[in-house]
């Protein structure tokens, strides 16, 4: 039997399947998650219902987003599941999330992430924080580490400065790859997110903190003095209370929101030679 295929259900490469079969590790992450009647939760590529059959179980009622279509056939189908679910076969990179919440049910976002998506679905679903309540995501432990990283790490970059800034980041557990079918070749790890209900240094725009990122952690090894020279003069960085010959991972997150400010104030014009 090939090792790819589970519950009779051939996994697919194209959409990242790997599913969850160890009944301890699946009724540890449940407890983390720990859904409760009345929760507005969403499951994201709920597959094989490893997780779902256990979240229904305590909350009584579930929306998942699913994109195979004969994963959401066959949750469509189940003789147990189906009167629970409220099934959207559609891509969770494009899906509007804020057209499930309400201010008196914050969403609860939960997942097994296809790796090789997860940094892009990680922001997409970052833009409904002002809906969270909070989400519990099964990642690779290496993009666990880097959103959990603070600075002075070589895992610290653009995906830590724009989780933390705009969530708190608990790193839960970690899984070994022989609790999925088929294996991963990485290690796996339960992250816990919960969006701040206030940023005490708020950037004047959340874009132009991306973009000061993207600069400064392209050629991470460069000076800051070097990654911003098209953006900021040395005299600048050095106004701001940062040192120009420090690398980007040097640097804290309010480093970055100062960064960012002045630039939302002072945005560099392209110059026509």
């Amino acid at each position: 039997m090939s090792n790819n295929k589970h519950l009779g259900h051939q996994a697919k490469k194209r959409f990242g399947q790997n599913f969850l079969h160890d009944e301890g590790i699946i009724s540890n992450i449940v407890d983390a998650i720990n859904p409760e009647p009345g929760d507005n939760l969403i499951e994201i590529g709920p597959g094989l219902g490893a997780l779902t059959e256990p979240v229904i179980e305590r909350a009584g009622q579930l929306s998942v987003v699913e994109l195979d279509r004969d994963l959401a056939h066959r949750l469509r189908h189940h003789p147990f599941l189906a009167k629970h679910l409220t099934i959207y076969e559609e891509d969770a990179l494009k899906f509007d999330f804020a057209q499930l919440a309400s201010a008196e049910k914050p969403l609860r976002i939960f997942g097994n992430l296809p790796y090789n998506i997860s940094t892009p679905l990680i922001f997409h679903l970052l833009s409904f924080k002002a809906q969270v309540k909070d989400m519990h995501f099964m990642l690779q432990k290496e993009v666990v580490q880097r959103m959990a990283s603070g600075e002075n790490c070589k895992s610290y970059g653009r995906l830590s400065i724009m989780t933390q800034y705009q969530c708190q980041v608990i790193p839960v557990m970690e899984i070994a790859p022989e609790a999925f079918k088929p294996a991963p070749k990485v290690d796996s790890a339960i992250v816990r997110l919960v969006p701040h209900k206030t940023i005490k240094n708020p950037v004047k725009d959340i874009k132009v903190l991306n973009s000061v990122c993207l600069a400064a952690f392209n050629q991470r090894r460069k000076t800051i003095r070097n990654s911003f020279k098209k953006l900021l003069s040395v005299e600048t960085i050095t106004s701001l209370g940062i040192d120009p010959s420090l690398r980007p991972e040097n640097l804290v997150l309010a480093d970055f929101v100062r960064l960012a400010n002045y630039l939302s104030d002072n945005p560099v014009t392209s110059k026509n030679d």
